[in-house]
């Protein structure tokens, strides 16, 4: 009876926790109206998260670092990951860049391969042809060669790139608790957003910020919500399930991406852009569908 209360607490967990990152354009989105151009409102966000799990790491310092340098670098290279998506949306379209995102499984599939040497069952390389078709329709939809076109685009699907070599490694060398490993994580996401900050646009100054008040309020609801407690969150769920289910959940975060840009931001997807769209979110399934073992033949 508790295993199945806590499977369907952690699949609520995993489906709210999808749903709530389709919103996480908003905050990044109100911090650059508030003045936070480019990637300073990531820098804000990442570091409201690393601030509020700072006291976390101080009390479990000794366990961040004997994790191991390959579990360390895999867990801060999610967090790059993530604060690259992040910055993405300041420059794209919310719906293609979270599709964008979501090719992880072509990507996690390959590396899987090539780099780790796993076996690839054939719907996984069904998931790579999918996906890739997918990706192709998505990017063509005006005709124009099948590249992303955007900063935005290019970012997201970098981040899917990158987010799969780190979950590679995190799968293969971690295991850091879970707040420990939100403050890594986050770490990493504001060690990349500091480098792309000045990059991509100037230090903001006194007369080009909005409300400090508003603006810090934003920066720590976002860094403390979506950051530290949805990752601890969405940590402790993931153990519980299969991941199948896992991957198929967090899909809802694009349903509520493109629902709630298309709402409030007036983005809408053209048709052919829907249709790419869906073979992304098809490969995302093939990736996690069950695959059957072959049975052991009987002797005569």
């Amino acid at each position: 009876m508790m295993n199945d209360r806590a499977a369907i607490l952690a699949t609520a967990i995993v489906f709210a926790t999808g749903a709530f990152w389709g919103f996480y354009w908003l905050p990044v989105r109100a911090l650059t109206e508030l003045g936070l151009m480019g990637a300073w409102g990531t820098v804000a966000i990442t570091g409201s998260a690393v601030a509020l799990l700072l006291p976390v790491a101080v009390r479990s310092w000794r366990a961040i670092r004997n994790a191991g340098s390959v579990a360390l670098i895999s867990i801060a290279l999610g967090g790059a990951a993530f604060a690259l998506y992040s910055v993405a949306f300041v420059y794209g379209r919310v719906a293609i860049i979270i599709l964008l995102y979501f090719l992880t499984p072509v990507w996690s599939t390959l590396i899987g391969r090539y780099v780790m040497g796993w076996k690839t069952p054939r719907m996984r390389l069904v998931a790579i042809g999918v996906g890739l078709v997918g990706l192709t329709v998505m990017l063509s939809a005006d005709g124009t060669a099948p590249i992303p076109r955007s900063t935005g685009e290019w970012m997201a699907l970098l981040a899917g790139l990158v987010w799969s070599i780190a979950t590679t490694g995190i799968r293969a060398k971690s295991a850091l608790g879970l707040a420990e490993a939100a403050f890594v994580f986050s770490a990493g996401a504001l060690v990349i957003s500091c480098m792309l900050a000045p990059v991509l646009a100037p230090l903001p100054s006194g007369e080009t910020l909005g409300s400090l008040g508003r603006l810090i309020s934003v920066a720590l609801a976002a860094g403390g919500i979506w950051w530290a407690l949805s990752m601890v969150s969405l940590m402790w769920a993931t153990i519980r399930l299969e991941p199948a289910r896992v991957g198929i959940l967090l899909m809802s975060e694009v349903l509520v991406g493109a629902i709630s840009a298309a709402i409030l931001a007036d983005e809408r997807l053209h048709t052919i852009e829907i249709t790419g769209g869906f073979l992304v979110l098809l490969a995302g399934v093939l990736e996690v569908w069950p695959i059957r073992q072959a049975r052991p033949s009987k002797s005569a």
